[in-house]
């Protein structure tokens, strides 16, 4: 299996052999079509699919990527060397970064799905309509559906669907920081949030964070200097937060946040 030289929870999955057939097909068609890094990665890593099918569908969606936008990702500098080196074995040319303007955009290179699930209708609860969609479906949806549906999916069971939501281009830094303020959302979704750089640098997203009992003690005390002396007080008698995130909220108030 070739490495893309990119991880991702998304990723892992995949790399793990943990996801099902259909939804692999639906990645390697481009119909799975997370932030470009991971589309790129995800195509990488099923060119040598064992499934023939999926082998030869990758392989068309990889002719299909659009050569300008695909050189304009190349040319970032968070691309990896494993990505770069296995698009120039395919005679895709990386050009100088100083030659190209570096694509900044997140959104997939190339997106194929057309068709994703249609809202449920009032006499038949969204919430109980969701969770009964198919895996497949929820993936499409975490992808490409609206706002309220990724707000519930991102509380999905299953990983994968939890994992695509945080994965999809449409998610906004709006959307994560009222992920970490959900009560019922799990534990690796935090974890997710709490190591994107992007997305630390948001100060509500990481007060949500330290705020959340469920939030990885190790990475909700990493954010702690960060607060404000009201927000430490706050947590400092927070009987919801973790004993140990209480402690050191009390001892750096007490010291007057050095």
């Amino acid at each position: 299996m070739p490495d893309p030289g990119y991880r991702s929870p998304l990723i892992d999955f995949f790399r793990r052999g943990e996801v099902a057939r259909d939804v692999r097909l639906l990645a390697a068609q481009g119909a799975l079509a997370p932030r470009a890094q991971e589309q790129l990665a995800l195509l990488v890593l099923l060119a040598d699919d064992p499934d023939p099918e999926i082998a030869r569908a990758t392989q068309v969606t990889l002719d299909a990527l659009p050569i300008a936008p695909l050189t304009a990702f190349l040319a970032r500098p968070d691309v990896p060397r494993e990505m770069t080196a296995y698009f120039a074995a395919r005679g895709v040319e990386v050009p100088d970064a100083a030659a190209v303007a570096p694509l900044d955009s997140e959104e997939p290179l190339l997106d194929t799905l057309s068709e994703i699930p249609e809202e449920p209708g009032p006499a038949d609860p969204e919430h109980k309509s969701l969770s009964s969609l198919p895996v497949l479906e929820r993936m499409k949806l975490a992808m490409k559906g609206t706002r309220e549906q990724r707000a519930q999916l991102v509380r999905d069971s299953n990983k994968l669907v939890s994992a695509a939501v945080l994965s999809s281009p449409k998610v906004n830094e709006a959307e994560i920081e009222a992920f970490t303020k959900m009560g019922n959302v799990g534990e690796d979704v935090l974890r997710v949030i709490g190591q994107n750089r992007a997305w630390t640098k948001n100060y509500g997203i990481v007060l949500g964070l330290c705020r959340h009992p469920k939030t990885p003690p190790a990475i909700a005390m990493s954010f702690v200097q960060r607060l404000s002396e009201k927000d430490l007080k706050a947590i400092a008698t927070d009987r919801n937060a973790k004993e140990g995130l209480r402690l050191l909220a009390k001892k750096m108030v007490s010291k007057g946040k050095v």
